[in-house]
């Protein structure tokens, strides 16, 4: 199965592609879609829908995984965040493609065994899960790549425990 994760951002939008067969995940290509801060907010979600639009159409996942909203301390960035998940939910739609949410702690939990494990050793079990040379970079590709691993992990249990996927 070929999953798309998106970690969202109006700057930087990390993405990452895997091919998800049991346990077993390849990487197929990561990265950001970045817009410039200076340009008017409606273009930058413009662009970031042209951009999510563009990986749904090069890879042809089976699914997308994003980031849940999540804020603790800082209600500014929720609202930019909160944009670029909308941008990130329409793209699937309109390309009927079924969007599975996960919080952070799911992610971490998922990833490393212990849902308040810091950003380095999600980085560092992402690179050995997906057989890296090197930690995937920037972080937020790394996250998007993470997030993509959780869905193939939730969907291969719910699978074995013969739950409606």
């Amino acid at each position: 199965m070929r999953i798309l994760g998106i970690d969202p951002g109006t700057a930087i939008m990390g993405y990452g592609v895997i091919e998800a067969d049991g346990n077993r995940y390849q990487l197929l290509d990561y990265g950001c879609v970045r817009t410039k801060a200076d340009i008017p907010m409606p273009q930058r979600l413009l662009q970031l829908h042209q951009g999510v639009t563009q990986l749904i159409q090069m890879f042809d996942p089976a699914c997308v995984s994003v980031e849940e909203l999540f804020f603790n301390r800082n209600v500014t960035t929720a609202v930019p965040v909160g944009q670029a998940r909308g941008i990130v939910l329409l793209a699937a739609a309109q390309n009927e493609l079924p969007v599975y949410e996960y919080t952070p702690l799911q992610v971490k939990q998922t990833i490393c065994g212990y849902g308040r494990a810091e950003k380095p050793q999600v980085q560092f079990m992402v690179q050995r899960l997906l057989n890296m040379q090197s930690i995937p970079k920037p972080d937020d590709a790394a996250d998007a790549l993470a997030i993509a691993i959780t869905h193939a992990r939730y969907y291969a249990t719910r699978r074995l425990r013969g739950e409606e996927v």
